[in-house]
């Protein structure tokens, strides 16, 4: 059989594996017969290899072309990359020079707000669109399962929180979003409200409440289910509100008592009238909450403390009392009945004064009857009155203010004002006048207006505005009075403006001591009602109030109301401000009238020297000290007073009498005090440093100051004790010429005192004149005539 070779070149070497091949199959021959088939197999089998050479030859010509096909993409992506580099190159340099980026920027900024825009509009209509989906599912569980639908609500809550939050960061962006979401919340909180508010009205309907419900009776299982659901559908809002929240379950029971106070008191009726507010409308309010008060907390009480015990309002009574609960619920209507009183008192200054006060008296009760904290169990409540005075607290001041005015000058017109009020205090006090104790009584109701008022700057205001104004305006008129004294009765005032008859009238007598002794003791009190003051405990705490202030405003900018550092310091004490422990509110106003105090004081003084100068004139003048006498031993006791002393002692005498009756027991003391030893000056220069003294004349002098010194010490204890050292001297004077018993006589004394020094002051230690010196003794002794032969 033929058989194709094909025309390859093979080696000629023989092939073991072909040699094997054929040995296996020509083993014999009878294998021969069967050679065909082997040679057919081979073929077949050739024929196979070389259909597999021939794929693999052209796979390998296709990866060569591939390859050759690749190797030339390359260079060509190289030579496109050179020409690409190329071009951007140029480009850089062309944009480089030129502004292509930013208009190509500009004529993007259209598209881009365009597509913001979209994606805006997408996440809009996606979130109200969540809005709704939780408004929906939250209204699905009511009426019969409040607690499910607070949680959908709960969500919506606070996604509406949260939107008003990113908004302040967002420079108030999205405002009307804000505001749906907000409203959307809102309305569907009260949607709930109301709607479980009705399932508990309809209960309250059945039971006829509240006219068909003791106040004794327990409330029913069914009633208190009511009550439940609604607190706790309310919960989240007690717990996240910023606000003191009323709760719902009040809200509804209390309905009835809101339409009975608007019928009886802002319906059309007389007690609805601004007379009876004080009188019907406050008892009434307060009456209704006492009526229930134990109703409420019987049956109530363990409700709220289920539900808010464990809880960060567990402290507040507004929440955990049910009285407060329901006083909560109430107040709103108070409000308005307050707030239709408010615009009436504001065309009735009067009314609106004694309106600010029976608001002060309903907050106090409500605080102590029912211990009513307004959700704030540190400060406590601010009650009505602090919200009516955050509105109109300029109007009731202006009125409390000109009130206190025309009050202060009705006391200073009046008759008596500047009579002395002898009966004010027992002896030894100081006794002002009838107008200054007045004047205080101004000031103290003035503080009772305001004491109760809770915010700083309004108490201040009243302090320097009303108060402090008044006070300065009263010493105004100290100084106006005592300048008007000194100017009538000094020489140059005398001199540049005279004095007229009137003027001079009014000083005879006593006359100017009590124009004096007005200011003193007016002043006095004055300053004794400050300082009493400043120790009561609303003046400490407001003090204390303005230190802590004033330290933050580090001298600088306004303390309160816009009334200055400095302006305050001013009126009220220097040490404002500072770290020292000192200092009172009125430390300004008492250093101003302790002024006029100590100048009164002076001018009382001159004046009761100049009476006794004026008085002892004709006594001093006298000459006839050197009569001589029979008796060289003349007893002074059984002398009379020099007839020339008498109108000097009635003087005195008026004097002390006087002055005893208006001054307090330490002024009259020193003002005396400061008199006799000018008194003594006088009689000492004049009369035992100048005249001649013989025996009797002697005894008399001594019996003329014992007359004296009597007169004082009848009037003040021990007082001539001022006047020792003429006593002393006039002892030394009247030593007898001849003495007895181991006495002391005239020459013997005149030969110690005249040796020298030490045997003048062992005569006199002697004679117990130790407030006498040698030289004075000396001169003394040369007074007597007898030591002069």
């Amino acid at each position: 059989m033929a058989v194709n070779v094909p025309s390859h070149s093979y080696s000629r070497e023989p092939d073991i594996r072909l040699e094997d091949y054929l040995d296996d199959k020509l083993q014999s021959t009878t294998d021969l017969d069967s050679l065909d088939n082997l040679l057919a197999n081979v073929e077949v089998q050739r024929t196979q290899l070389q259909a597999q050479l021939d794929d693999a030859t052209r796979e390998l010509q296709d990866a060569r072309r591939a390859a050759q096909d690749r190797q030339g993409g390359v260079t060509r992506s190289i030579d496109d990359f050179q020409k690409l580099q190329e071009s951007i190159d140029v480009r850089l340099k062309i944009v480089a020079e030129s502004n292509a980026p930013e208009e190509a920027i500009r004529r993007l900024e259209q598209p881009m707000k365009q597509l913001h825009k979209v994606e805006l509009a997408y996440q809009y209509v996606s979130l109200l669109q969540d809005v709704e989906t939780l408004r929906i599912e939250a209204r699905s569980h009511l009426p019969q399962s409040p607690k499910p639908a607070l949680q959908p609500y709960t969500r919506l809550k606070k996604l509406s929180v949260r939107l008003r939050e990113l908004q302040r960061t967002a420079d108030e962006a999205a405002t009307h979003l804000v505001d749906y979401v907000e409203k959307i919340t809102e309305d569907l909180w009260d949607e709930m409200k109301n709607t479980m508010s009705k399932e508990l009205e309809s209960i309250l309907k059945k039971r006829n409440w509240p006219q068909g419900v003791d106040t004794d009776s327990e409330m029913d299982a069914e009633w208190l289910q009511g009550i439940e659901k609604l607190i706790d559908l309310q919960v989240p809002e007690v717990l996240y509100s910023e606000r003191v929240v009323t709760l719902s379950p009040f809200e509804v029971m209390a309905k009835p008592f809101i339409q009975w106070f608007r019928f009886q008191f802002m319906g059309n009726n007389a007690t609805s009238g601004p007379q009876a507010f004080g009188t019907f409308c406050i008892p009434q309010f307060l009456s209704l909450i006492d009526k229930w008060e134990g109703f409420f907390r019987d049956n109530v009480g363990y409700v709220l403390a289920s539900r808010l015990h464990d809880t960060k309002v567990r402290d507040l009574s507004v929440y955990m009392d049910p009285a407060c609960a329901l006083i909560t619920a109430l107040l709103p209507v108070m409000r308005e009945k307050v707030d239709a009183m408010i615009q009436h008192g504001l065309k009735n200054p009067q009314f609106l004064s004694s309106l600010m006060v029976q608001l002060m008296d309903l907050d106090d009760e409500i605080r102590s009857r029912f211990n009513y904290d307004g959700g704030d169990p540190d400060q406590g409540w601010a009650g009505l009155t602090s919200e009516v005075l955050g509105k109109y607290f300029d109007d009731w001041f202006k009125a409390e203010k000109d009130f206190a005015l025309e009050r202060y000058h009705v006391i200073m017109n009046s008759p008596d004002a500047r009579n002395i009020d002898y009966d004010y205090s027992g002896v030894g006090k100081m006794k002002p006048t009838f107008g200054a104790v007045r004047v205080t009584d101004l000031l103290k109701s003035v503080t009772s207006q305001y004491e109760r008022v809770r915010k700083f700057s309004h108490k201040l205001r009243f302090l320097i505005d009303i108060q402090l104004d008044i006070l300065d305006n009263y010493h105004d008129r100290f100084k106006d009075s005592l300048d008007a004294y000194y100017t009538i009765t000094s020489t140059l005032g005398r001199t540049l403006h005279g004095m007229t008859k009137e003027q001079a009238a009014a000083l005879e007598g006593t006359g100017a001591f009590e124009t004096l002794c007005k200011v003193l003791g007016s002043s006095d009190h004055i300053i004794a009602t400050l300082k009493d003051w400043s120790n009561e405990e609303f003046f400490v705490t407001l003090w204390e109030q303005l230190q802590m202030r004033a330290k933050r405003t580090n001298g600088d900018g306004n303390i309160a109301g816009g009334m200055s550092y400095e302006n305050v310091k001013d009126r009220t004490s220097a040490v404002v401000g500072s770290d020292g422990d000192g200092g009172i509110l009125f430390d300004e106003t008492i250093a101003a009238y302790t002024h006029r105090r100590k100048t009164a004081e002076e001018y009382l003084v001159t004046a009761l020297i100049d009476s006794h100068q004026k008085a002892f004139r004709p006594y001093v003048a006298k000459t006839h000290w050197t009569t001589i006498s029979d008796n060289t031993h003349v007893e002074a006791s059984q002398l009379s007073v020099t007839p020339e002393l008498d109108e000097p002692l009635t003087i005195l005498k008026r004097n002390l009498t006087f002055l005893a009756s208006v001054l307090s027991t330490a002024v009259y003391r020193r003002v005396w005090r400061e008199a006799l030893e000018k008194l003594q000056d006088m009689l000492w220069a004049n009369i035992l440093m100048t005249q001649s003294f013989t025996t009797l004349g002697a005894a008399q002098f001594s019996r003329d100051l014992e007359a004296i010194a009597s007169l004082v010490d009848r009037h003040i204890p021990d007082g001539s004790l001022t006047l020792s050292t003429l006593l002393d001297g006039s002892m030394l004077l009247n030593l007898p010429l001849e003495a007895s018993n181991g006495a002391v006589s005239l020459r013997q004394a005149r030969d110690s005192v005249f040796t020298d020094n030490t045997e003048a002051k062992k005569l006199l230690a002697e004679l117990g004149l130790e407030s006498l010196t040698p030289a004075n003794a000396r001169k003394i002794l040369q007074r007597r005539v007898e030591n002069s032969e």
